[in-house]
């Protein structure tokens, strides 16, 4: 990358005042081109005397009046510099120039004639309000104003909320341009500073906001009409769309995700722009950038050195193509912003540097200083063999994490220690296979030692698919938007996949959350992959999933691990899926996973899923947290509890059928579960034969309850059990009644006689002396 002087601000009208602004600045100035290049607006303070000022200069080769505005104290302070597109005349653009109440000037540039005043606006509606923050769209201006309220000794916790977002577009009109109807895009709302991309607006806390309310991003859809809460460290939480005015407010807006919003950490951001691909751009007081996508979606770009930023020290942003460029304390950093690859790092001679716009050129980057303007140009390698340095420190830093957990040591492992230190040798080895294998197609192992080159080998595969995901990853952040469906089901497949064969720590759990609520079908055809369920030749569900993918499944952390966000173990975030898009399926695949933990832990064992919470009784609770419940959610119930095969779930299930008074059903589960054990044998029929004594709904399968009868029951247990349960008359007792659905002695016969003809267990008991010849025994002889 090589430095080169394109300007030396000599071809600027007034170019020797240009250099003397940028000489004496004495706090950094605002430097912006138009969009055509030809012009350069500077706003200058200074302190003494106490004035602002905005200068514009244009090339030599478009000749016309100049353009300054110069203001001091008790004047309203100037917001917003802001070129938007010109509503009277198509493929121009004008100059807006926004002070803090409201006040609106809007210039436009006539070449051989100058600037020219078009119109002064007022853009707020209240008297009292002031403009924080505006930025541009289009042909729209989109502020934030606060409101004052009205009464000089209010609420202060009711004046926090006391800003509102607006937005109103120029329009053309008789005496050249004019605002449009106010549009409300969010009132009742903390400080923000609006932030605007081509097609959509950020909302960003103010510093000064309070920390209930700087834990999240807003980011407004204008074309759809809708507003989408997103915070750095958890993605996307909430969308909805404005219907009306009173949607707009606040804290009806934030209703729904309190509870999940508590938990985040304050946002930490030290300077914050948007890209040219109308990302956000996020620069934290560590030193980290990150991106955030319209979706809500956050990307880790690279890391600042240096460590943490001071509060005045200036970071300047600004993307060219998909290269990011960047100027901390005199040194610019060119990054690659799909890869977070650095390409270049060149240390300024330059006090001041300001970005100016590449007209055409995205391998280049102009800077605007105070000696003229300068370019820097670079090209992309297509191959290198150069390491990659972030996808290495990845390496090292999760090797850090997983060591760190295994740990019975108090001292923190770092990366330094790992690399240095020689104990662990396997991120050392991996390392230097990515460093071969990744940027040598055609010779990948060259260079490596032969116990090297053997692992790669075996290793060939995972970087394959490694490589492929990276890919993948390529298009989805490059494809249109019709094929980005298509590309994240894939993504998400590959996701599911990866999470499954790794720690099922609460990181990755609270991760596979967010992709099961943003991509549920493709997340629940990566579940039956990863599972390999399918259908047998019977129609009964099988599972050929490796032991360590089902410990995976049936993983439950504390609740301490995994918080109270909305976080769900993976178990009952699949049970989800089923009930969503295979119902049917849903107890078969508990049957399945019940027969995995029969077969890895022991009944009793605490140590096993089963030792906590049942895992039908989870699988109910996901039914239990549907919005709608129907009949065929009765249908599931029933089925969960009896798949379970616990003689309590049974049971639960006989009253359920009792209750909708299937009789056939209960009869037939009856026949089916007494065969379990004698206990709940008895259990059942007991549970039975009160409701013979209460109705004739049974009548019908007596000469199938019958045979259940346990042997240990004598008639007078049968008897004193059915007079227990006969229901109450109001009337007395008649002999010969005319009502059928009395209880007879008839009814009872049969199983009587059943019961006579069982041995009773005291027979059983003395049954070789009751069988002996003679009775009673003879006496022994007499000795004489």
């Amino acid at each position: 990358m090589k430095l080169r002087q394109v300007s030396d601000l000599s071809d600027f009208s007034r170019g020797h005042w240009l250099r003397e602004l940028l000489y004496r600045g004495e706090e950094p100035s605002h430097v912006q081109s138009s969009p055509d290049g030809q012009h350069l607006l500077l706003l200058q303070k200074s302190r003494l005397p106490t004035v602002s000022r905005v200068v514009a200069f244009q090339r030599r080769s478009i000749a016309g009046a100049d353009l300054e505005r110069s203001w001091q104290p008790p004047q309203p302070a100037l917001v917003g510099l802001l070129f938007l597109q010109s509503p009277v005349v198509l493929g121009s653009w004008i100059l807006a120039v926004v002070w803090e109440h409201g006040r609106t000037e809007v210039w436009h540039f006539v070449v051989a004639v100058g600037w020219q005043l078009l119109q002064t606006l007022d853009l707020c509606q209240g008297a009292r309000a002031r403009v924080v923050s505006v930025c541009s769209q289009g042909a729209s201006l989109v502020w934030c104003e606060e409101r004052p309220p009205l009464g000089a000794h209010s609420d202060m916790s009711k004046c926090a909320f006391r800003f509102c977002v607006c937005a109103r577009a120029l329009e053309a009109g008789e005496q050249g341009v004019r605002l449009g109807t106010v549009r409300i895009v969010l009132h009742n709302s903390p400080e923000y500073q609006v932030l605007a991309s081509p097609q959509h607006v950020f909302l960003v806390p103010s510093a000064a906001g309070f920390a209930t309310t700087s834990k999240f991003l807003l980011i407004w859809h204008p074309e759809k009409a809708k507003l989408t809460i997103t915070a750095p460290s958890a993605g996307f939480i909430h969308s909805k769309v404005l219907r009306s005015s009173s949607e707009s407010d606040f804290r009806k807006l934030l209703l729904g995700s309190v509870g999940l919003l508590s938990g985040f950490a304050p946002l930490d951001i030290h300077t914050s722009t948007v890209s040219s691909s109308g990302g956000l751009l996020l620069v934290s007081t560590k030193g980290s950038v990150s991106v955030v996508e319209p979706d809500g979606t956050q990307r880790h770009i690279f890391d600042l050195e240096g460590g943490p930023l001071a509060q005045g020290s200036p970071v300047r942003l600004k993307t060219f193509g998909s290269i990011l460029a960047c100027v901390l304390a005199g040194v610019l950093y060119v990054v690659d912003q799909n890869s977070g690859r650095l390409i270049e790092k060149e240390i300024l001679s330059m006090k001041e540097v300001h970005f100016l716009e590449s007209q055409g050129e995205e391998d280049s980057i102009q800077l605007l200083t105070q000696t003229g303007i300068y370019s820097f140009s670079f090209s992309k390698p297509e191959d290198s063999s150069r390491p990659e340095p972030c996808l290495v420190e990845m390496v090292f830093e999760e090797a850090c994490r997983y060591y760190q957990r295994r740990s019975l040591s108090s001292s923190k492992l770092t990366v330094e220690k790992l690399k240095k230190g020689g104990t662990f040798q396997a991120p050392v080895v991996l390392a230097a296979i990515l460093q071969h294998s990744l940027h040598q197609k055609q010779k990948p192992a060259q260079g490596l030692q032969d116990t090297y080159a053997k692992l790669l080998s075996t290793m060939s595969l995972e970087l394959q698919s490694y490589m492929s995901l990276e890919l993948l990853k390529t298009c989805v952040v490059c494809a249109p938007e019709s094929e980005v469906e298509s590309y994240c089901k894939e993504l998400v497949e590959q996701e599911v996949s990866r999470i499954l064969q790794s720690d099922m720590d609460k990181d990755n759990l609270a991760y596979l959350n967010s992709v099961f609520a943003s991509f549920p079908k493709a997340a629940w055809k990566a579940t039956r992959s990863c599972l390999q369920l399918q259908q047998n030749g019977d129609g009964l569900l099988v599972a050929r999933a490796t032991p360590e993918v089902w410990k995976k499944v049936l993983c439950q952390p504390q609740l301490e691990e995994v918080g109270q966000n909305g976080v769900v173990p993976l178990f009952e975030l699949i049970c989800a899926s089923f009930l969503r898009f295979k119902p049917k399926w849903l107890p078969s695949f508990v049957e399945l996973t019940q027969q995995y933990v029969s077969n890895s832990w022991s009944y009793s064992s605490k140590e096993g899923p089963e030792g906590r919470v049942p895992l039908y009784k989870r699988a109910l609770g996901v039914l239990a947290r549907k919005n709608q419940h129907g009949e065929a959610d009765d249908e599931m119930e029933l089925e969960l509890l009896l798949c379970s095969k616990r003689p309590k779930a049974v049971l639960q299930a006989l009253h359920l059928l009792i209750h909708l008074k299937q009789w056939q059903r209960v009869v037939e589960v009856a026949e089916k579960f007494s065969k379990l054990s004698p206990l709940l044998n008895k259990e059942i029929f007991t549970t039975l034969l009160s409701e013979f004594a209460q109705h004739r709904e049974l009548d019908p399968y007596l000469d199938r309850l019958w045979p259940l009868c346990p042997a240990e029951l004598t008639a007078s247990d049968i008897l004193t059990m059915v007079l227990q349960h006969l229901p109450h008359s109001q009337e007395d007792p008649v002999p010969f009644s005319s009502d059928g659905n009395q209880l007879t002695v008839g009814l009872l016969k049969p199983l009587l006689q059943r019961v006579l003809q069982h041995p009773s267990v005291q027979q059983e008991m003395y049954s070789d002396a009751l069988q002996s010849p003679t009775f009673p025994p003879p006496a022994p002889p007499r000795e004489h």
